[in-house]
């Protein structure tokens, strides 16, 4: 897309002291990060911002010296959904061997949504309960899937999304960076239409503001999309900003190829 437009905030909410998600917005790239990050003595807010540095920095020295091509390898995938899962798997090793390394970071971890446009297509990559959502001919659909008990007990047929909602330990993912050697992002790719607006989010954000508010919102979207990303994060601090909120909005343009 050569127009693609983003904005991205990220606020510790109302009652939280330290922010521990990190974000990137990197348009030269077709490039956007999140990253949701878990751990005491601050080793979320560690494990959060590694994960994107490794991934903006993957993305730059790859696509510096490769253009994209947009071709398929042998596995059927795209050379961008490779990418997507190498940054990711990148991420979760760098996480993994300092909280070995490190006894103050012992456990600490991170949620991560990666998305990148491409001629006509996207690809999303994500591991936790961080999210993606497309609003497009006023419908809001949610991209991702949510690694968590909640997402669980819905995909059991044990409880409704409302009343998973309402459990204890709603918040516990069943998938996270740097918990284990390896991690299993979920991968996806689509075709792109112009003027297709995606939200990625952490959970400080849909924790307190439903599917419905947020299609609401993003109907209403200005032009400019920092007022629309920040007024977002001004309904979850009304909500009582119990969490972190962290918001990128992308609005896709005509055909984009970076590196091109």
């Amino acid at each position: 897309m050569t127009g693609l437009q983003i904005a991205g905030y990220t606020d510790p909410g109302r009652v939280r002291k330290e922010n521990e998600d990190s974000i990137a917005a990197r348009p030269e790239l077709g490039l956007a990060v999140l990253a949701d990050g878990m751990g005491g003595h601050q080793a979320g807010e560690v494990a959060s911002g590694m994960a994107i540095d490794v991934v903006c920095r993957h993305f730059m020295e790859l696509l510096s010296t490769k253009p994209r091509k947009n071709k398929s390898n042998l596995h059927d995938r795209s050379l961008e959904a490779k990418l997507v899962l190498d940054a990711i798997q990148l991420a979760n090793t760098a996480i993994y061997e300092l909280a070995q390394q490190r006894p103050e970071y012992a456990g600490m971890g991170s949620t991560i949504v990666v998305l990148t446009f491409y001629g006509d297509r996207m690809c999303v990559g994500h591991a936790g309960d961080s999210r993606l959502y497309r609003y497009r001919n006023a419908k809001l659909e949610q991209l991702t899937e949510d690694h968590s008990v909640v997402q669980e007990l819905v995909n059991r047929g044990l409880a409704t999304p409302e009343e998973a909602h309402m459990t204890i330990g709603k918040n516990f993912v069943t998938r996270a960076l740097g918990v284990d050697p390896a991690v299993v992002a979920d991968i996806k790719e689509q075709k792109v239409k112009e003027a297709d607006l995606y939200l990625l989010c952490s959970d400080g954000l849909n924790d307190v503001v439903s599917d419905q508010e947020i299609a609401a919102l993003l109907a209403e979207c200005d032009p400019a999309l920092d007022r629309t990303a920040q007024k977002m994060i001004a309904v979850a601090n009304e909500r009582g900003g119990p969490d972190n909120i962290s918001v990128i909005l992308v609005r896709t343009g005509s055909r984009f190829t970076p590196g091109a």
